[in-house]
């Protein structure tokens, strides 16, 4: 089968409008992979930038998968939180990237995005905090449902991976 390795990590997160974030991943693959090491989902720490508008994770991501076709490519989901002084955490924006699907080191900006709400939601947001939540987290990458959802841009997660094809050719693939 031919295989597909993805290393590299999320490096941090930028233009919120609030400090003190970290970031729920995960990969979302199709029926026709398979994951051989790795882990194909997980969350960063805090950071609590003091001087800087970044929060940076350098969250390490190392996943090998074998597949028997190209469909179902993987996507990469992406939950940013706030955590307050008081320990609670607030959803500040959703986003998925497709993995590249040429070889060699790629650094990718995934700009977040979140529900906005009905009226009441968002005052009740800005006295109370919280916010609306999807959900299904099949959402962030799906079709056409995400489409019909009114959503609010936030900030953008910065990304470094490396992605090596192997035995491509042997499967009528080129990976030139």
């Amino acid at each position: 089968m031919a295989e597909v390795h993805i290393i590299g990590q999320i490096i941090g997160a930028s233009g919120f409008p609030q400090h003190s974030l970290f970031c729920k991943w995960g990969l979302h693959t199709g029926g026709a992979w398979k994951l051989l090491s790795g882990v194909v989902e997980g969350q960063t720490q805090v950071d609590h930038p003091q001087n800087d508008d970044m929060a940076f994770w350098s969250h390490p991501i190392d996943m090998h998968f074998a597949t028997k076709g190209l469909q179902g490519w993987p996507k990469l989901h992406l939950q940013v939180w706030h955590q307050d002084t008081f320990g609670r955490n607030e959803l500040y924006g959703y986003s998925f990237l497709h993995i590249p699907s040429t070889p060699g080191t790629h650094t990718l900006l995934s700009p977040t995005w979140r529900p906005l709400g009905t009226w009441q939601e968002q005052i009740c947001q800005m006295f109370v905090g919280g916010g609306p939540q999807l959900k299904s987290a099949s959402l962030i990458y799906g079709g056409s449902d995400r489409y019909r959802l009114q959503t609010v841009a936030m900030g953008q997660v910065h990304l470094e991976l490396t992605v090596i094809l192997r035995n491509f050719e042997r499967y009528g693939v080129e990976s030139s």
